[in-house]
């Protein structure tokens, strides 16, 4: 688990001093991202106060602290460094994880992560000449993938043509277990429309 993420010693002295001001007995840092696996992807770190922690969360004892790291989110932090630099300012806290937008998936991942990994690393590229993007919205128990069509592809004329010949075609190929897509996105609003 600590080959995942690496936490400089700098900075576990830096996290250490700041757990030590919050006075709390037993308190420990949380490391997750937010919307891993997508362009959004925010990594994060937090206190956490014993109790705060998630029960399938990865707890790693290192010298000086302990880090509690969430479940989900350990793929996206592979290779992650979490790093201080000081400097005449006191100095800066620097997470960098290059996998928190693009996971690492596999056969194994859950089917949300491997549809989110086609959507941005395939199909969304193509789409952004038009401006446009696609979100997975849910995974429906029946394995329907609910999509969302934004920017460009938003009312555009030829989104049936889109769906049906690139984007369905594409994640039913790779992902075998998807039952089928629908798209719930409302194309009557044509404001940003690549093609009208």
């Amino acid at each position: 688990m600590s080959e995942i993420i690496e936490i400089t010693d700098s900075a576990q002295d830096y996290l250490a001093e700041l757990l030590a001001k919050q006075n709390v007995e037993g308190i420990a840092v949380r490391i997750f991202i937010t919307q891993p696996g997508t362009p959004y992807a925010e990594t994060c770190l937090a206190y956490c106060r014993p109790g705060e922690e998630e029960p399938t969360d990865e707890r790693l004892d290192l010298d000086k602290l302990a880090v509690y790291v969430d479940k989900h989110s350990i793929p996206f932090l592979e290779e992650a460094v979490v790093d201080f630099n000081a400097d005449r300012m006191g100095g800066q806290l620097t997470i960098k994880a290059p996998n928190a937008k693009m996971p690492k998936v596999n056969a194994d991942s859950p089917l949300e992560d491997r549809v989110n990994y086609i959507l941005y690393s395939e199909i969304n590229p193509g789409l952004a000449a038009h401006g446009g993007e696609i979100k997975l919205i849910e995974l429906t128990e029946n394995q329907v993938a609910v999509l969302a069509f934004g920017g460009g592809c938003q009312g555009c004329a030829a989104v049936d043509l889109t769906l049906k010949q690139g984007v369905e075609r594409t994640l039913l190929e790779r992902i075998p277990e998807l039952a089928g897509i629908r798209d719930v996105t409302d194309h009557t609003d044509t404001t940003n429309a690549y093609y009208r």
